[in-house]
């Protein structure tokens, strides 16, 4: 029998489909959402559960669907790269057009389901999807900059919480914006530094000099400080609802000193290995942030 008329299996349906939705990807994501959203909310009934199960599947219904057209729009070049080429567009797996249908179809479930939350929230779930797919894509193999535009949606789902607790836009959602919109660019940084060779493949502009060198690695430590100052905004008391008590203060100045190390670590080292860490620490980082920023909430 023909290969091309076998069914596919549910487990390969399920694992094509997580891949091309990045899923670990989008789960942090999601976490994100839900951190700022428990940050947002002044009392707790059933309706929050509600609220939650709806960000939880319309903000990965539109990461995934920012994943997929990526993912078509990026097809010929991730195959050209050893970690992408067995992706499920470049695989053959899964065709263009069935992939450009499911990114079509996330987008609208996920519009629907987080306008069902509040309007504004879609609204920025739209602006997300919009720039990633629209500008960071593109720019990635035009400009370095590409990095800095990514970084706006990349850092509306910790404020798009925010929004769907409060439905207001203001300083407290605005801060939480601000915090990971810096945290990007180490992030990010690291990853371009130590994926240098498989990016250059591609023709991927990911570094702020398009090289590893020092002043990529000086901006790297910049930016950490910048992240770590932005993080600590709450603790002046100026961001309205957003407060962070002087103890938690302490531990977001410990958490950030533990990036910084490893920024440092990559300024002298300048290697492959000393970029991975900081990675690894920096996707820690966010997550230790807002469980801090969490428990300060409820345990002050």
């Amino acid at each position: 029998m023909d290969s091309q008329n076998q069914p596919i299996s549910a487990p390969t349906l399920f694992s094509s489909f997580a891949a091309i939705t990045k899923a670990r990807l989008a789960i942090s994501v999601v976490f994100s959402t839900i951190a700022g959203y428990v940050l947002g909310v002044d009392s707790w009934g059933s309706d929050n559960l509600v609220v939650l199960l709806l960000l939880a599947i319309g903000g990965y219904c539109m990461v995934g669907a920012s994943n997929v057209f990526n993912q078509v729009l990026e097809k010929d070049l991730d195959a050209l790269m050893d970690r992408t080429k067995s992706r499920p567009l470049p695989a053959g797996l899964i065709s263009k057009n069935n992939a450009l249908i499911l990114g079509f179809i996330l987008t609208i479930l996920g519009l629907v389901i987080l306008y069902a939350v509040n309007p504004k929230t879609a609204m920025f779930g739209a602006i997300s999807i919009f720039m990633y797919v629209c500008l960071y894509t593109p720019l990635k193999t035009v400009t370095p900059l590409s990095v800095f535009v990514g970084a706006f949606p990349g850092a509306i789902p910790y404020m798009l919480g925010w929004v769907a607790a409060t439905g207001n836009f203001g300083i407290e959602a605005g801060t939480l914006f601000i915090i990971q919109f810096f945290w990007q660019f180490p992030h990010f940084w690291a990853i371009g530094w130590f994926l240098y060779d498989d990016y250059k493949k591609a023709g991927f502009f990911m570094l702020p000099t398009g090289q590893r060198d020092k002043k990529t690695a000086l901006q790297t430590i910049l930016y950490t400080v910048w992240m770590m100052l932005a993080s600590l905004i709450p603790a002046l008391g100026m961001t309205g609802k957003l407060y962070l008590t002087k103890i938690s203060a302490a531990l977001v100045v410990l958490l950030g000193c533990w990036m910084l190390f490893y920024a440092v670590k990559l300024y002298k080292e300048m290697d492959a290995k000393a970029a991975r860490k900081l990675m690894i620490v920096s996707v820690s980082y966010i997550s230790l942030l807002q469980i801090i920023f969490i428990l300060d909430k409820f345990l002050r």
